[in-house]
Parts: C-alpha cells; structure tokens; sequence
C-alpha cells in the first residue's frame, strides 16, 4: 500500500525545466511552525501528543495534509525589539543559524504569532515567569483578528497588553526549505513548545477544516498506511518525537538537535526523475517519464484522510509543513 506522501503533479516538469535553464529558482521566505504539545491524561499511557491542522481540501497546495500551525515572517515581526524573556537574541541568532539579532526576532515572533493566529495559543505572559491564562474573550479575539489582517504588528500587540514574549518556552527542531523547483519557496525552522497550563488550542485557521491532538507514532503509523496525508518535513518532525515519553523529554532534547537546513534534490537518470531529500533516504521519489519527454506523476497517497501563501506549518517551506507546519507555511510551514 501507498504511503501518504504528497508532493505536487506539476514538480516533475518543473524539475525538467530548471534542469534546462528555463526556470529560476525563487527566493525562500523566512517561515516557522510549531508543534505544539501535551503530556496524555494521567493513567493513560504514552508520550506526549501534539496539535495538528488539517489543510482543506479545497487548498490548491497540501489540500487535506496535515501540518503544524505556522507561517511566514511579517516583516514588521523585527521592526523594534519587542519585551523579551528567555535566551538572548544573541543566542537565538546562534542557534537559528542567522546573522542578526532582528532576523533572530523576527523567526521567534513568527513561531509565536502564527501559533496564536492558527492555534489560539499565546507563548506570553505579564513577566518573564509568568503565561497568559484564558483568552477566549472577544477583545482578545478582536486582537488575533487584527494581527491575521496585518492591521496590527506582533509588536504593538504586546505593548498592548502588556506583554513579555517567552522565548525559553520554544526549542528549536529543525530547518527544511522548499524545493528550487517550487514558485512559491519557504525557509522554515520547526519549533517545539509544550501547551500553556490554561490555555486550550482551537481551529482558528481559515485554511483547515479539522484539528486534532495526536501521539506523533499514530500520526506516522497512519501516514504508513497511507491513510493520513503528510509532507515530508512533517512526517520527518513527527519521527523524530516517537522516542520521547514526556513534553519535558522533548523540550530538553531541542538543544542538540540539528538544524541543519533540509533542501530537497532532483536529478535525471535516463528518462526517469529522482527526487530526493539529504539524510530522509524513506522520501525519495523515482519518477518516470512520459513517452513525450514529460512530466508524470500524481502525488502518492492522494487518497488519504481526508493552512494563504503561508504553507509553512505544513511543511512547505520544508514545510509545513508549512502550513503547517508546519503548516508556514513555514511549521513550519511547506515538502
């Protein structure tokens, strides 16, 4: 049986072309996504689950995959410093694999707005010490509004309220980017961050029609069975989480993992088309030609269970998500 990996039937003329000089490959946009997570009810058993998003069916890009809440960067997300708690910019800046501390800032409030936007969860508190608690409320609602319409800056938004942006509730998990071939390319960074105590998440994306908890090795036996639809950044995301029994276990893990930038590659063997991802052997694609010298291929488990340009949550800026995230997108979102 067929796996649930999708990737667009257009790449492979879109691989070809590149190949040939007739295609340029586009700038990625800066994106994050994160996987938010939960221990289980006591009693249950398991490891953690984490919150996914469904990408509509009607989505042009990932339609019905599953992602993590994410997207791109505004570019106003390092307009000014914002009020900040955990790990210096510095830091941020050294472990993100980036030059500046704004462009640092501007990744770290990307993964905590889109995550607020998409998911309803908020990363912040009045102190350094401290998270917001419920906000369910309609001016808090009126606020995420504002901030998904781009009429107000991530910036302003805390000032706002009075907020401390806590960055030491994130661990940074990896880095995909979005094939050359693709038109609309995402540089995505995945980020882990445990539920707030309080806080609950809820769709408020208009790019899924389902949310739903999950424990990361359900998530991959149903990709497995093809019966759940995923990208390869969040399939590979979700892997890499199976082994841990506790959020705490994760978020402590987050330090050492590689964030080695994931770019996908194709190359041309005869008339067939291999597409591949560096040290994701389980993703490669052998594509055949057409008798014409075409493209072929429709995306691999595209009858599975059945998140803007912001695929990052799901994995298409990886990417996914996103989308999504995945899910910009990035996260992330985003193959």
């Amino acid at each position: 049986m067929s796996n649930g990996q999708w990737y667009p039937p257009e790449w492979p003329d879109r691989i070809r072309a590149l190949a040939a000089g007739e295609l340029s490959a586009a700038t990625p946009k800066r994106a994050a996504t994160v996987m938010l997570l939960r221990n289980p009810a006591v009693g249950t058993g398991g490891g953690p689950a984490v919150h996914m998003l469904r990408r509509r069916a009607s989505m042009a890009f990932a339609g019905g995959a599953y992602a993590y809440p994410g997207g791109g960067v505004d570019p106003r997300d390092d307009d000014r410093l914002v009020a900040w708690a955990g790990p210096s910019l510095d830091i941020w800046a050294d472990r993100l694999g980036v030059g500046t501390q704004a462009e640092a800032q501007a990744i770290v409030c990307a993964a905590v707005r889109e995550t607020y936007e998409e998911a309803g969860v908020l990363l912040a508190g009045p102190g350094a010490d401290t998270v917001v608690g419920d906000i369910t409320g309609a001016d808090w609602e009126a606020d995420r509004q504002a901030l998904v319409g781009r009429e107000l800056s991530f910036a302003e938004f805390l000032d706002r309220r009075g907020l401390v942006l806590r960055s030491d509730l994130l661990g940074a998990w990896a880095r995909w980017i979005t094939p050359e071939f693709e038109p609309r390319r995402y540089d995505t960074w995945f980020f882990v961050a445990a539920l707030p105590e309080g806080q609950r998440t809820r769709n408020a994306s208009t790019e899924a029609d389902r949310t739903v908890w999950i424990a990361p090795g359900e998530a991959t036996d149903g990709y497995d069975r093809g019966e759940l639809l995923m990208m390869p950044p969040t399939v590979s995301t979700l892997r890499a989480l199976r082994p841990y029994g506790t959020v705490a276990e994760v978020l402590k893990a987050a330090d050492s993992q590689d964030l080695t930038p994931v770019l996908a590659r194709a190359r041309l063997e005869g008339d067939e088309l291999v597409l591949s991802w560096p040290g994701h052997d389980e993703f490669t694609k052998h594509i055949p030609g057409r008798a014409d010298g075409g493209g072929a291929g429709a995306g691999a488990g595209s009858g599975s269970a059945s998140a803007s340009d912001e695929d990052a949550g799901s994995g298409s800026a990886s990417g996914a998500e996103t989308g999504p995230g995945g899910g910009a997108g990035p996260g992330g979102g985003s193959i």
